[in-house]
């Protein structure tokens, strides 16, 4: 890949750093796509000894990679999205990378339809691990920065997502408890 080619590249994921979430940080800050990408991966590296039948790269690379058609669209609430937007978000992706210079083009065609199709132990992982961390960084958001359905979501997503892994439902009870605890508390 040529320098100028990897720059356009990098030019063009920069955009994620300004795109936010519905969901905000501790500190009371809308948080961007990228941090979530970025934590999201994070906790795949520290999930590698808990799968070591998975290719924990692939997992770390789908974290990244994963939310990117964000870049055009914006990000939609979960609870917001419809499938029309999926639909634009997913075609003005696959344009973007089609354009991507080769092999990475064709690399990332692959792993994004290897995510969507959720068969393999690497996309379960990525998919129960993306649901997960939206889940964990609501619990430290202030909770009077969450909407009305979110209190009976946080306690409720992910929970068909993780049931493949006995680690990742303990992982789900355990962030469930602190969702719990937080709406006890009242803050």
């Amino acid at each position: 890949m040529k320098p100028t080619e990897l720059l356009q590249i990098l030019h063009t994921a920069e955009h994620l750093k300004d795109v936010t979430r519905h969901a905000y940080t501790s500190g009371r800050r809308h948080e961007s796509v990228a941090e979530h990408s970025w934590r999201l991966s994070l906790m795949a590296h520290f999930l590698r000894h808990e799968f070591p039948e998975a290719d924990m790269d692939k997992v770390i690379t789908m974290g990244l990679i994963h939310d990117l058609g964000e870049i055009f669209t914006g990000d939609i609430p979960t609870f917001l999205k419809t499938d029309a937007h999926r639909e634009t978000e997913d075609d003005l992706l696959a344009r973007w990378v089609a354009s991507l210079p080769a092999p990475y083009g064709d690399e990332m065609a692959a792993l994004y339809e290897e995510m969507n199709a959720l068969e393999t132990l690497e996309a379960r992982i990525y998919k129960a691990l993306d649901k997960l961390e939206a889940v964990i960084q609501h619990n430290e958001s202030p909770l009077d920065t969450w909407s009305d359905n979110e209190y009976s979501l946080n306690l409720t997503y992910a929970t068909d997502t993780v049931a493949f892994s006995d680690y990742l439902t303990a992982l789900r009870a355990a962030i469930r408890e602190e969702t719990e605890e937080k709406i006890a508390r009242g803050k």
